[in-house]
């Protein structure tokens, strides 16, 4: 069965690790704050100004001077710290984050990555997803593996305007895991109750499958 959104994030939490410094995107990632082990220290940065987010708050606890970039009230730690842009970004191109994870709407099996416009649509910017995918060593992608159509995100080659090229290190999608090799998509993991077969249906760029695949540990 496939996962929800809040799985694919409970899934990504495993690859948060003691010490990281991590910048969540829009969407699925911003989930993955409330999933992450109690016992290790994790910051979370977003890049309109905040080091130190804690969960969602609960409903009626909402500060709504208290936002992460897709500005969705959150909370913060106790030590968190607050600044402008021009220090975050720093923070940023200056590659202190140790982990990004992003949303996307096409990935390529080549690790190019395209998030932020679908020609035609109005946007207001492509925000911090350029300064993050080439800043940042380890970028994990969160998103469906395929669109509404049911057609492949995870294609040979992206069909929309890229925002970084061969960047993407791993993939978690609702099917499954998947990592970013020379030669195409590794499958790692499957969603449990999900099939190869159907792995294999939904994925347009090459895959590869060696050995038993193990499901996912939720």
């Amino acid at each position: 069965m496939a996962l929800t959104k809040e799985q694919i994030a409970q899934r990504i939490a495993k690859e948060v690790k003691d010490g990281y410094y991590v910048n969540l995107g829009i969407g699925i990632p911003t989930l993955v704050a409330n999933f992450v082990r109690d016992d290790i220290d994790v910051e979370f940065q977003s890049e309109n100004g905040v080091l130190g987010m804690g969960p969602f708050p609960f409903e009626g606890e909402e500060d709504p001077d208290l936002i992460n970039a897709g500005k969705q009230t959150i909370t913060t730690l106790p030590g968190a710290s607050f600044f402008d842009s021009a220090m975050s970004f720093s923070m940023i191109r200056g590659q202190h984050v140790d982990l990004t994870i992003l949303g996307a709407m096409e990935v390529a099996e080549n690790g190019d990555i395209a998030n932020w416009k679908i020609p035609g649509k109005m946007v207001k910017g492509m925000g911090g997803a350029m300064d993050l995918v080439a800043s940042a060593e380890n970028i994990i992608v969160a998103m469906m593996h395929t669109n509404r159509a049911g057609e492949s995100k995870l294609l040979k080659k992206c069909s929309l305007p890229l925002t970084g090229v061969n960047c993407v290190k791993k993939v978690v999608t609702d099917l499954a895991v998947l990592e970013i090799t020379p030669n195409g998509f590794k499958l790692i993991e499957k969603a449990p109750g999900v099939t190869i077969e159907q792995i294999k249906n939904a994925t347009e760029g090459t895959l590869i499958v060696e050995g038993d695949i193990p499901d996912m540990n939720l």
